[in-house]
């Protein structure tokens, strides 16, 4: 079997048993790659993430941000009431870590390791790489991590007791720019289904990107379970970083121009170049072949 049709094995299985959650972030159930790389136990596939877990760690990473704890509900027999079993989402490193530390005598692991370590890898971007990119190509990768990391965040506040979400993220935004997100969309102009980060320019995502990691540090720290508390912890981290802006003295978030298109108009427009692209290229390449 080639590179290439091996490559597209691997893909129908992963890509099979992927999940996109609300926020358009990719994600995996261990119970399902559990079985899609031919593990019979949860015991023993057990022992595998708990290896994962530690490469990750001994790399530096958060654990938390690629391998969130969750619960999967299992019918039971005669009308009992249902089950719920340990299972963890993964991100698509997460999978990669699990396959490098999988028994290597099953094919599977094999398939999973070719996989997820070219898929890996195409999704990494260098420094360099990042300042090459035009503002609204940044745009895009800045908001996509703020995606990745407002998913996280939501995952801890639920853990620390937050039930009410939109009372979670109007403390967060009441924190850093001292309005509700109800008036940061009508200051902006958005209409009622239009997401408020994907109309923000790099330097208030930025802003952002900060206030939501910080927090989710902040609640992993405490041993709080209590809605009141999370929300409070939410709001006291957007005024510092508030605070942080005015000392060195930045522009408010609520002062920065709103970007004229949306992240999903520009990321649209970024399928069509290349789309436009991709049929000049083959172009070229028939009347090429036909010489």
């Amino acid at each position: 079997m080639s590179d290439n049709e091996l490559i597209e094995q691997a893909e129908k299985i992963f890509e099979h048993i992927k999940h996109i959650d609300e926020n358009g972030i990719e994600f995996w159930y261990a119970r399902e790659l559990m079985v899609a790389l031919a593990y019979a136990k949860w015991g023993n596939f057990k022992g595998v993430i708990t290896k994962a877990m530690q490469a990750c760690e001994n790399s530096n990473i958060s654990t938390f941000d690629h391998f969130a704890e969750t619960g999967k509900t299992v019918p039971m027999p005669s009308g009992a009431k249902p089950k719920i079993v340990e299972d963890y989402k993964l991100s698509r490193y997460a999978c990669y870590l699990i396959a490098q530390n999988g028994s290597p005598s099953k094919k599977q692991i094999a398939l999973a390791q070719t996989y997820f370590a070219i898929k890996t890898r195409q999704q990494e971007l260098t420094e360099e790489q990042y300042k090459q990119l035009s503002e609204d190509e940044k745009r895009i990768y800045n908001r996509n991590i703020a995606k990745k990391r407002n998913s996280s965040l939501v995952d801890i506040a639920q853990q620390k007791g937050v039930e009410n979400f939109g009372k979670f993220h109007n403390a967060g935004y009441l924190g850093l720019y001292n309005e509700t997100a109800s008036q940061i969309k009508n200051r902006k102009g958005l209409k009622p289904h239009q997401e408020i980060l994907d109309y923000m320019g790099n330097e208030e995502l930025g802003a952002n990107i900060f206030r939501i990691t910080q927090t989710e540090a902040r609640l992993k720290e405490t041993e709080i379970k209590d809605e009141h508390l999370a929300c409070d912890t939410h709001n006291r981290v957007g005024k510092a970083v508030r605070k942080a802006i005015k000392e060195v003295g930045g522009t408010m978030p609520e002062n920065l121009p709103t970007p004229e298109k949306g992240i999903k108009e520009l990321e649209k427009e970024k399928k069509q170049r290349l789309k436009l692209s991709t049929k000049k290229e083959n172009k070229k390449l028939n009347k090429k072949n036909k010489k």
